[in-house]
């Protein structure tokens, strides 16, 4: 770590207000470092020498307050940390913009590995990676069977006109960001309207459930579950959805935006984690097709805002200028799930 504090959290700051809230947790001057690859809310590992915490707070800068919401992250995982999902302990909320400048919560840090590409993987070999993609599948059952009232979760979102909120949500976020034309983008979006399912028994939903939002333990087994910004109570097949299209292989190998680590030895085909997940959930997959053409979707659109602030000079980084590119390719993904079925 580094003595100089990074954007966004003054150490000593942090470090006043755990004495006052939470005396004796913190034994020294603490040290702050920014995690980096988070696109959203900012994730710190602060230290005092001989322990380290986990601090979450809302990007700089002016953001939506219901986009970054503090109260709701800490709030599910300390519903969720008693149940069998892994989830850092949470140890405090501030809900005090003056302490360090805007909400934020402490939670436990907890080891472990986030593998974000197919290369990341290699080293763990084909049986490896098998056993610790089921495993990912295996979590999201755990999360889909806890009883969210019984954790205290029963209000944490309105599960009546779940997709169809997702869908107009998604239609809008589109509209916000056309610059160009876009072809099949309305069509994808008006046949998946066209489709729209009946949703199972509402759950607690992550909103963003991948290999790359969880920690891996040296046993290959998921010792945390990150990044619960987007989790609400929905329909739990929309995480099902997701995970399935972050498994299939993009094949573009030199893509900006990877479909994280399907084209890693051993990793199981998105068939198998569908049927793996309704063989241990017990739920009805047989609309899946829908669930990952919707993924598609929102991954098209999230794209298409990403290239849409390229172009204003918004962005910095590598790989921004191909963003734009990639688009069409989940817009074709999506046509052809849906017209797959």
């Amino acid at each position: 770590m580094s003595p100089v504090p990074p954007p966004g959290l003054d150490p000593e700051l942090l470090r006043g207000h755990l004495d006052r809230e939470r005396p004796g947790l913190v034994s020294g001057p603490l040290e702050a470092r920014l995690i980096e690859g988070g696109r959203s809310n900012l994730t710190y590992v602060v230290g005092d020498g001989t322990g380290q915490w986990v601090v979450r707070r809302p990007p700089l800068g002016h953001v939506l307050a219901t986009a970054h919401d503090m109260t709701r992250e800490h709030r599910v995982i300390s519903g969720l940390h008693p149940t069998a999902v892994p989830v850092p302990e949470p140890l405090l909320l501030c809900e005090d913009d003056a302490v360090i400048g805007a909400p934020f919560y402490v939670m436990e840090y907890v080891e472990g590995t986030p593998y974000r590409t197919a290369e990341q993987l290699a080293p763990l070999g084909a049986e490896r990676t098998r056993a610790a993609v089921l495993g990912l599948v295996d979590t999201l059952v755990d999360l889909h069977a806890v009883d969210p009232e019984a954790v205290g979760l029963g209000d944490f979102g309105r599960p009546e006109g779940f997709l169809d909120r997702q869908l107009r949500r998604w239609g809008k976020q589109l509209d916000a960001s056309r610059n160009r034309d876009l072809a099949g983008i309305d069509e994808l979006h008006a046949a998946l309207g066209r489709a729209l399912p009946s949703s199972p028994a509402p759950a607690v939903v992550h909103g963003d459930y991948r290999l790359d939002n969880v920690l891996l333990g040296s046993d290959d087994r998921i010792k945390a579950v990150l990044d619960w910004e987007m989790s609400t109570l929905g329909d739990p097949l929309t995480d099902l959805g997701l995970l399935v299209m972050y498994s299939s292989d993009l094949g573009l190998p030199e893509s900006p935006v990877s479909t994280t680590t399907s084209g890693a030895a051993g990793h199981p085909s998105p068939a198998e984690l569908i049927e793996r997940y309704a063989a241990r959930s017990g739920r009805d997959t047989s609309a899946i097709s829908w669930y990952t053409a919707f993924a598609w979707f929102k991954l098209a659109v999230i794209l298409e805002g990403i290239h849409y602030r390229y172009t204003l000079g918004q962005t910095v980084g590598a790989g921004f200028d191909r963003i734009g590119d990639l688009v069409p390719v989940f817009i074709e993904h999506g046509l052809t799930t849906l017209q797959e079925g």
